[in-house]
Order: C-alpha cells, then structure tokens, then sequence
C-alpha cells in the first residue's frame, strides 16, 4: 500500500530501501518556486539506527511495511538467544542481546511484551510504557540526608541503575518508565 506524506503519522512504520523504519518525527517545508522537501526522523527497526531524511519532490510517496505485533510471552535466557513464546499459538521466538539492547534493562520472566515481526520473521520487542521491578540494592537513608534534592541510587532485579526517593529500600517495588528510565512510582 502506498501513502502520501499527508498521511504519515509518528509510529508509522514504512519501507524504504527494503527495510521497516518507525516515522519519529516528520515536517514539510514548501518555499516560494521550489519544490517541497519532506524531512523524516526514522527509527530502523531491525538494527535501531535513528536517523534523518530528506525528500524534495512533489510526488513524494512511501510504502506501509509488512509488520505485525504479537503478544508474546518472555521466557528465558540461554546466554545466546532470549527466547519469547506468542500468547496464542505457543510457538517460541529467539532475539539476540544485539536486537534487544538497552530494553534488556527492563526484561524479567514471564513479562508479556509484544515481539515485532517483519516479512514473518522476529526482528524486535515493543515494552510497554511502564514495568514493575523490584529494588535490589540502595543505600540507607539518613535523617537530614537530602542535600542532592532527596534521591539516592538504586540497582534494580534487572541490573538497571536508577535514582529513587530517600524512602525507598531493598525489596520495595517500583513502577519505572521505559521511555526514559525513570523512577515513576513506588507500587510495594
């Protein structure tokens, strides 16, 4: 199917150059006697590369990917291979540590995600917005201990090191943002 840049939108995925790349961000710009050019801000989904492109025609046309999202079900690590396993055939997945990269961080057994499939094939996970993980490691809070603004370091069941309110302590579950890697709430 093809689509004009009036129907992009962010988190489109579109093929170009015989690859699925994520719309981030996009604008058009059309100066007096010249032709329109179409800037793109793309997120390769295969190897995560985020990069820009310029477009300056007229007839400036993209094609839809052939990309389905499936729940799956994250199982267990065997060193090499992650292994995923879809919520309604049951059949398994494997991802390498190189497709996965930093969603590792928020990676713990038994979390559903969804596995991204591209021409049939497994190529990446989407996480969803918030996990919950519990606090492994964190220093004690001392009274009248907040002369960096009341937050203190913390390593969490995963190895992710992010900074936490005073009161949290070892064995306390908290709510983090995948987007940026921040502490949101304490659920536990």
């Amino acid at each position: 199917m093809s689509i004009n840049f009036s129907d992009l939108s962010r988190g489109l995925v579109i093929e170009l150059d015989g690859q699925p790349w994520q719309v981030m961000d996009y604008e058009r710009h059309k100066m007096q006697q010249r032709a329109p050019v179409t800037r793109i801000k793309l997120k390769n989904l295969i190897s995560g590369a985020v990069v820009e492109r310029t477009f300056q025609r007229y007839d400036t046309a993209f094609s839809v990917a052939d990309v389905d999202n499936r729940q799956a079900q994250y199982l267990y690590t065997d060193g090499e291979f992650y292994h995923f396993m879809d919520q309604e055939t049951f059949d398994e997945y494997e991802l390498t540590k190189e497709i996965l990269g930093a969603s590792l961080d928020y990676l713990k057994e038994q979390m559903v995600i969804e596995v991204v499939f591209y021409k049939g094939n497994a190529i990446n996970i989407n996480l969803p917005t918030h996990v919950e993980l519990e606090v492994k490691d964190t220093p004690p809070a001392f009274r009248g201990d907040t002369a960096q603004g009341g937050n203190k370091p913390a390593t969490l069941e995963t190895g992710l090191r992010i900074t936490v309110p005073m009161f949290i302590t070892p064995g306390t579950v908290v709510r983090v943002d995948t987007r940026n890697g921040e502490y949101t709430e304490r659920v536990s």
